[in-house]
């Protein structure tokens, strides 16, 4: 199936072929300058690689320059294909300075990845654009670039924005600058393949996570990379086939707005299949016995990130770790086996864990050592 590239990666494009020309340093254009058509103009993407993209000069005059790249989403069912991600670029004293303009959208509620009131162009994407336009931006010289989506308020209904708190357009998105296909029932069956090569490998205890970022993190604490499945939204599928290819054990690792839906009897993590990420906090909120004021809270946040700030406000630090016990039980029942979870948050950092993954530790998060097979240097170290 064919991949596409982020709004993250438009953005960068954009930004970088409108400073190119701002400055008159126009590089890695395959275009006579000034480019009268559209050009391509190369990023780097935010792990490895670079992207090739097709970028259009909008509007130019002696203050600023405005460039243009259409979102292609390749074969996802994307609600963002197809839309015009605009930059302009004017002269700065110094730095490389990002904001978002018409059809951007901007955060009205805590829990996000960005503060309050901040234009939504995620982490990722603003590193993105600031290392492709540093790559032509002048020595000493500075750049003001304002990110526009001219059918991005038209197009935010379409997206989780409205629910998550964003208002006034689209989010700026993107943690590896390229759009993997994961809605087809093609990429549910191939992401199986994954578990054959672990068991050829000799493991027989695997570590799903459901993106990038989690197979990420857990190489860098040490996992063997053979062992670490990425299941996208397919929780019950993909542990529905380590128990048909004769797996031993799983541990889940993963950001608790997906992984806590299993608490709630919930295996496919896709928000427009099922939620429940409140209404489950909140019910096992009431069985610790948490009280009425704060399960309202609980009830009211907009993500499970700011559910996760109410409880630290509140010092209640129980409800994930029996969550994550809840979650590890259904997992269990569904695979027949054992399974133990980890919660993250959405810098993959540690949150909770269930009972069996407090055992042991792998750099600095507790995870069941003898589940990652490590021999007993590798444990030593």
């Amino acid at each position: 199936m064919r991949k596409g590239y982020t709004t993250g990666s438009c953005a960068a494009a954009a930004a970088k072929a409108a400073t190119a020309i701002l400055y008159r340093t126009l590089l890695q254009v395959d275009a006579p300058f000034p480019p009268e058509t559209g050009f391509i103009i190369e990023i780097p993407l935010p792990y490895h690689g670079r992207l090739r993209l097709m970028a259009e000069m909008v509007e130019q005059d002696q203050e600023s320059v405005t460039c243009q790249v259409i979102k292609d989403g390749g074969d996802d069912p994307d609600n963002t294909h197809g839309l015009a991600i605009e930059v302009k670029a004017s002269v700065a004293a110094k730095g490389i300075h990002i904001t978002g303009g018409q059809g951007v959208g901007r955060l009205t509620r805590p829990g996000l990845a960005l503060p309050v009131g901040e234009a939504a162009i995620n982490p990722i994407p603003q590193k993105m654009i600031r290392e492709a336009v540093s790559e032509v931006l002048p020595k000493d010289k500075g750049v003001h670039l304002v990110v526009t989506v001219p059918e991005g308020e038209k197009k935010a209904p379409a997206t989780l924005n409205p629910k998550l708190g964003i208002t006034g357009g689209i989010s700026i998105l993107g943690t590896t600058g390229l759009v993997y296909p994961m809605s087809e029932e093609a990429f549910k069956h191939s992401l199986e393949s994954q578990i054959d090569l672990a068991l050829q490998a000799g493991h027989h205890t695997l570590l799903l996570t459901p993106g990038r970022m989690g197979q990420r993190t857990l190489e860098e604490l040490g996992a063997p990379a053979e062992a670490i499945i990425v299941i996208s939204n397919f929780i019950g599928h993909m542990l529905d086939q380590c128990r048909k290819k004769g797996v031993k054990q799983v541990l889940l690792w993963g950001h608790i707005g997906k992984l806590v839906k299993m608490a709630g009897g919930i295996f496919h993590s896709h928000s427009k299949i099922a939620d429940g990420r409140r209404e489950i906090m909140v019910a096992h909120g009431a069985i610790v016995g948490l009280p009425q004021p704060l399960l309202q809270r609980l009830l009211n946040a907009n993500t499970a990130e700011e559910a996760v700030m109410v409880l630290e406000k509140a010092g209640e630090y129980t409800l994930l770790e029996h969550l994550a016990n809840v979650a590890a039980q259904k997992g269990t029942e569904r695979f027949q086996g054992p399974v133990e979870v980890v919660f993250t948050n959405l810098q993959g950092q540690a949150l909770a864990w269930s009972d069996g993954a407090k055992k042991g530790s792998v750099g600095s998060w507790n995870i069941p050592l003898q589940s990652l097979e490590l021999d007993q240097e590798q444990e030593n170290t």
